[in-house]
């Protein structure tokens, strides 16, 4: 199974944590449902290119929260995740992307405002954007 995840070498977030973050987004979203089969740590490192060491610790914290369970012999699997539990995740996963653009926004010296205005206007961007996939339409470049 090939599953929609990309990582970036570039990014300060250590390449297990882009991983990890991205699957429990899949996971908390419904995207993957409980019992989908995920890769197996090797097949996930070689399609990603990374070290299985990479991916081993991504599927092990991913383990540690009890939103994926490795079978012995059969793979490694989705676990089922109490409703509650998928909104706290969703929201801490959130509240963690957000934090990091306000940093980054910080950094170059943005306002509060300025960062309001910013934030205001890439919501509309965004659902501007899907509308416009929607309907059959292209995305501008």
């Amino acid at each position: 199974m090939k599953l929609p995840i990309r990582v970036s070498e570039e990014s300060r977030e250590p390449l297990y944590h882009q991983i990890e973050t991205q699957l429990q987004s899949l996971i908390v979203s419904g995207k993957l449902p409980p019992g989908t089969p995920l890769p197996s740590i090797r097949a996930l490192a070689s399609e990603l290119s990374c070290s299985v060491i990479t991916t081993r610790k991504a599927y092990q914290n991913l383990e540690g929260r009890a939103l994926i369970k490795t079978i012995q012999g059969k793979g490694t699997f989705v676990k089922e995740v109490e409703k509650q539990r998928k909104e706290d995740t969703k929201q801490q996963l959130i509240v963690s992307a957000f934090l990091k653009a306000v940093e980054q926004a910080d950094q170059v010296g943005s306002t509060q405002a300025e960062m309001k205005s910013l934030f205001n206007q890439a919501l509309l961007q965004y659902f501007d954007n899907k509308i416009n996939k929607s309907k059959g339409g292209k995305e501008d470049e």
